[in-house]
C-alpha cells in the first residue's frame, strides 16, 4: 500500500527570533516492510545552512540554521512511502525469551550483539522496577518471546487508559506506571522499560498511523498525528513492531519515520533559538492513500 504524507510544523513568535538551529526527523526510513519512494523537507524562512545525514540508528536527519530575523518558522515535510506487511511466524515457533536474551551475547551473531544498546537505560527510559515487574507477568519462564510480547502489549492496552491530558513529552515512566494512563509515547516507554529490565532488546519507534473517517464522512485535512510504538528483536526473525495503544502488530497503516532508544532520539523537530519570547505551535499531519491505477 502506498501513502502520501504531509507534516507541517509552524511556530509563531511574540518577539523576533534572530537565529535558530534545528534538527528534524521527518523523512521516513527504509526497512524490510517499508520503502520511502520520495521525501522532501522545506523550511521557511530559507535557511542559510541545510544538510542531511544518517545518524547512529540509521535515521535520516535534517539540520538547518536560519540566520535572519524572523517572526515565524514553518517546516513542511512531504513523503511518499510504500508499506508491505511482514508476515509473523506462529507464536510458539519463536525461541523462549530467556534464550533470546542469551543470544545478545553470542559474538558470532552481529545483529544480536549490536542490539545490546537497546537493553540499556536511556535518558527518558530508566530501568524502572515497577515496569520490570509488570512486564515479568507476561514473561514467565520458558515462554516464547513473541507470545510474551503480544501478551504484554495487550495488557497495556486493556489496563492503561489513553488520556492526552494526563502527560507531557517529559512525563517519567514511573508516573505513567503509577497513574495507569497516558498516550502512545508513554505506553511505548513503559513497555520498553519493562522489557529492558528483563534484558530484552527493545527500541522506540516514531511514525504515523493512517486514520480513516467514520463511514459516510469526509476525512478532515490535518487531523492525523504522529504516533509511537516499540519493537523487540527476535532471534532469526529480526525486529518486530508492537503497538500497545491499539493492541496490534503494525501492518500496512503504520509508517515508520525514525527509531531510537526513546523519544528524545527521534523528536520530529527540535532546536534552539535566540529571542522569540512566547510561542504558538501548530502541527498538521495528513496521511493519504495513493490509489493504484489499474493496468490497461
Amino acid at each position: 500500500m502506498k501513502f502520501r504524507i504531509q507534516h507541517v510544523t509552524r511556530y509563531e513568535y511574540a518577539e523576533t527570533v534572530s537565529l535558530c538551529h534545528s534538527i528534524a526527523h521527518l523523512k521516513p526510513i527504509q526497512s524490510r516492510r517499508q520503502q520511502c519512494l520520495a521525501s522532501t523537507v522545506r523550511v521557511s524562512p530559507w535557511p542559510a545552512v541545510a544538510r542531511e545525514h544518517e545518524d547512529f540508528f540509521g535515521n535520516r536527519v535534517n539540520y538547518f540554521s536560519i540566520q535572519q530575523a524572523h517572526d515565524a518558522l514553518e517546516v513542511t515535510a512531504q513523503s511518499e512511502v510504500e508499506v508491505t506487511p511482514f508476515p509473523l511466524p506462529e507464536e510458539d515457533k519463536t525461541p523462549d525469551w530467556e534464550r533470546a536474551v542469551e543470544r545478545l551475547y553470542d559474538k558470532g551473531d552481529g545483529l544480536m550483539v549490536e542490539a545490546r544498546i537497546f537493553t540499556l537505560p536511556s535518558p527518558q527510559i530508566p530501568l524502572d522496577p515497577a515496569a520490570r515487574d509488570y512486564a515479568a507477568l507476561s514473561f514467565t519462564p520458558g515462554r516464547p518471546i513473541l507470545e510474551a510480547t503480544l501478551d504484554l502489549m495487550g495488557r497495556i492496552y486493556h489496563e492503561f487508559e489513553y488520556d492526552p491530558a494526563s502527560t507531557t513529552v517529559t512525563t517519567p515512566v514511573a508516573e505513567v506506571m503509577a497513574n495507569r494512563r497516558g498516550v502512545c509515547q508513554d505506553f511505548a516507554h513503559l513497555a520498553i522499560s519493562g522489557l529492558r529490565g528483563l534484558g530484552v532488546a527493545a527500541r522506540y519507534v516514531s511514525g504515523y498511523l493512517e486514520t480513516l473517517p467514520p463511514p459516510g464522512q469526509v476525512k478532515l485535512q490535518g487531523a492525523d498525528a504522529s504516533h509511537a510504538w516499540f519493537s523487540v528483536l527476535i532471534p532469526d526473525i529480526g525486529w518486530v513492531d508492537f503497538d500497545p495503544t491499539n493492541d496490534q502488530v503494525p501492518g500496512e497503516q503504520h509508517i515508520t519515520t525514525a527509531i531510537g532508544r526513546d523519544f528524545q532520539d527521534v523528536t520530529p523537530l527540535r532546536g534552539i533559538f535566540y529571542g522569540g519570547g512566547t510561542q504558538d505551535l501548530m502541527v498538521a499531519v495528513d496521511v493519504d492513500r495513493i490509489e493504484e491505477t489499474p493496468a490497461a
